[in-house]
């Protein structure tokens, strides 16, 4: 079985965040591996043991110059990396980056593609179901289980109410949540190991979509960032016996009654 899992290398949230003059987010500084993908990594690892055969396969998109979050997928046991890398894809919305990953994914479609729900430091969660629609596939998001039935995949699905149980045929892209299993932590023998596994570097050109991508592509555009306003201090009042009253008034002030 072949598992393709959707990563991201975000800036490491231990440093502050900052925006360039694009308003986009500076990724100039360290990077690391979203800890929502570390969910999606083990369960496909998972599968793959239980499968007895197969390998997953990590794919990402942004710069090759720092792949450390990547070289910690490959230590946790994935077989090999595949990462867009072009300065042009400065500025891409979430659409272009499926149309990216999808365009990786195409060239050999495996049996399960993984995400998590959505990433840490973009919180669209439109990717995955943006991905299955190029791709033509099924899609499952908020998975808290996961197991292969066969030609099937069997899927724990969460809701508001508990869960959704749902069958789809393979392939199929699954979005699982925090907690859907408990990610290892790379052993000394994986992260040696993980520095000989292959990382793949692909260009827009190498994958025919120049221009559909980066800013020319983008179908959305942040046009400017201003701080949040401060939370203000509540108004105190004394009860006096119009307690009640009071609230009432506020309340229809605000259009609540």
């Amino acid at each position: 079985m072949n598992v393709v899992v959707c990563v991201k290398q975000i800036p490491d949230p231990a440093a502050p965040g900052a925006l360039d003059s694009s308003n986009n987010l500076d990724r100039s500084g360290k990077l690391i591996l979203d800890e929502a993908d570390t969910y999606g990594v083990e369960m496909a690892l998972q599968l793959v043991d239980k499968a007895g055969s197969g390998e997953v396969t990590v794919v990402s998109m942004g710069s090759a110059s720092d792949v450390a979050g990547l070289r910690n997928a490959l230590a946790m046991g994935a077989a090999k990396a595949v990462i867009v890398s072009d300065d042009s894809l400065r500025g891409t919305d979430a659409l272009g980056t499926a149309k990216m990953l999808a365009a990786v994914i195409r060239r050999d479609v495996p049996d399960l593609i993984l995400c998590a729900t959505e990433s840490s430091d973009g919180y669209t969660g439109t990717l995955p179901v943006q991905l299955a629609g190029l791709l033509g596939l099924p899609s499952i998001t908020f998975a808290k289980s996961v197991a292969i039935d066969g030609a099937n995949l069997k899927v724990e699905r969460q809701t508001e109410a508990g869960y959704d149980e749902v069958i789809s045929p393979l392939p199929c892209v699954v979005t699982v949540t925090a907690g859907v299993v408990e990610p290892r932590y790379a052993s000394f023998k994986g992260i040696m190991a993980a520095k000989s596994k292959p990382v793949e570097i692909l260009s827009v050109a190498d994958l025919g979509l120049a221009g559909q991508v980066g800013v020319a592509g983008a179908r959305q555009e942040v046009t400017s960032v201003v701080a949040a306003e401060s939370r203000q201090g509540g108004e105190k009042h004394v009860d006096e016996g119009d307690g009640a009253q009071r609230i009432v008034d506020y309340l229809t002030s605000i259009k609540v009654l």
